[in-house]
């Protein structure tokens, strides 16, 4: 089973230039809040408007979102209610090949079939939304729900700083705040990546005969809960204690 942490990196020990980067991120965030809602709209809304009758499982929006100068990319979908947990939906999150560093090694998958040119990229991490389009989790998921190529923790780590989503498609708002997300959550996203690789290689000590990046059993690697506001207000506080110093 997947560890858990509910509270997220105590923003005093970060540097003051990565405080600064995460404020600035805080506000874009808050003013793409303010003019959505002036809409009656939210990051989610933007995504699916005129796509029709919204299905399960399908990819919102149709094709995925690709900035084909960063390589990033991502999409927005929902499970069945059953499968959901609680939440409404999340955005997937992911680097393409040709934004991968040369330096950069997969991991040898033991799966036959498993061809890394032929699979997406890396995933990075997913935003899980609730209902009144709000994001509220962060997760890491196994190689097997996305079909993704498996990099290690210091490879993905190192992809996290250079996701963004710099076009219009299929929203600017939707973009720029996913983009100010990893700003924001950069710190968390980087331990939860550092706990997936911690859940799957407990999975290989209990499992030594197993092929764990194709167990069913394991498809959440690492989560933990967010809050925004909760976020900007930590960041603001550990700014006041360093610029007193």
């Amino acid at each position: 089973m997947a560890r858990t942490k509910q509270k997220s990196d105590d923003p005093g020990n970060l540097p003051l230039k990565r405080l600064q980067q995460m404020a600035a991120a805080g506000e874009e965030i808050l003013e793409i809040y303010r003019v959505l809602e002036k809409a009656g709209s939210n990051v989610v809304a933007e995504v699916l408007r005129h796509q029709g009758t919204f299905y399960q499982w399908n990819h919102y929006p149709p094709g995925d979102s690709v900035d084909w100068e960063t390589h990033s990319q991502y999409y927005f979908h929902a499970h069945p209610q059953d499968q959901r947990g609680g939440e409404h939906g999340h955005f997937h999150c992911f680097m393409r090949y040709d934004g991968i560093a040369a330096g950069a090694r997969p991991t040898k998958l033991e799966t036959p079939q498993a061809d890394n040119e032929d699979r997406i990229g890396c995933h990075l991490v997913a935003i899980s939304m609730d209902k009144a389009g709000f994001p509220v989790g962060l997760f890491t998921t196994n190689r097997w729900v996305t079909d993704e190529t498996w990099y290690g923790a210091p490879d993905v780590i190192a992809m996290l700083d250079n996701f963004l989503i710099d076009h219009t498609h299929p929203s600017w708002a939707t973009n720029r705040w996913l983009s100010a997300m990893f700003r924001l959550f950069g710190a968390d996203m980087k331990a939860l990546v550092e706990d997936r690789d911690a859940t799957v290689a407990a999975r290989v000590k209990d499992q030594p005969d197993g092929d764990v990046f194709e167990d069913r059993g394991l498809e959440i690697t690492s989560h933990r809960a967010i809050s925004v506001k909760g976020k900007i207000a930590a960041v603001h506080h550990a700014l006041k204690e360093k610029r007193a110093v």
